[in-house]
């Protein structure tokens, strides 16, 4: 069986209707996002940089995008990671229960990415790499300081966003 090969029908449209690159149908030039590097973020063995230059990296990554990433979306996210933050600190024996609810994060990311691009292909890369770097309680809790660190720093580049 041979995969057929992809159309421009079935590839990932940003917001305004076009390809990424091209002239969206209002007539503006959309550009082009190159994806984020997330191969520094690591959670078990956390870097002097983690929480700064790599964490203000991602937030310039995000804040790149103003069609997308809106800081009232981000912060959804963030919110739900603090509350599985504060489950797992509460029941830290329940953590293999609780990873799988805590991973369906990908599937929001993705969800709202479809949603007339609420994310970019930057956050949903950025939850995707996270997530598979939680593997504890002691990881999960890194990735929640992480993520308030970006926001932070998102916060700081897009400071009249809402």
């Amino acid at each position: 069986m041979n995969p057929t090969p992809k159309s421009q029908s079935t590839l990932s449209r940003n917001p305004g209707g076009a390809l990424p690159g091209t002239q969206s149908r209002e007539g503006s030039h959309t550009s082009q996002q190159f994806p984020s590097d997330t191969s520094k973020i690591k959670f078990d063995k956390i870097d002097a940089s983690l929480f700064d230059e790599i964490a203000r990296d991602m937030a310039k990554k995000l804040a790149e995008n103003s069609r997308s990433n809106k800081p009232t979306q981000l912060r959804r996210f963030y919110d739900e990671i603090c509350m599985w933050s504060e489950r797992v600190e509460m029941e830290e024996k329940k953590f293999d229960e609780l990873l799988p609810f805590i991973r369906m994060l990908n599937a929001k990311a993705a969800y709202a990415k479809g949603r007339n691009g609420l994310v970019d292909d930057n956050f949903v890369n950025l939850i995707r790499h996270c997530l598979s770097e939680v593997k504890n309680p002691k990881t999960m809790k890194n990735f929640k300081l992480f993520m308030e660190a970006v926001m932070g720093f998102y916060k700081e580049l897009r400071p009249k966003d809402s």
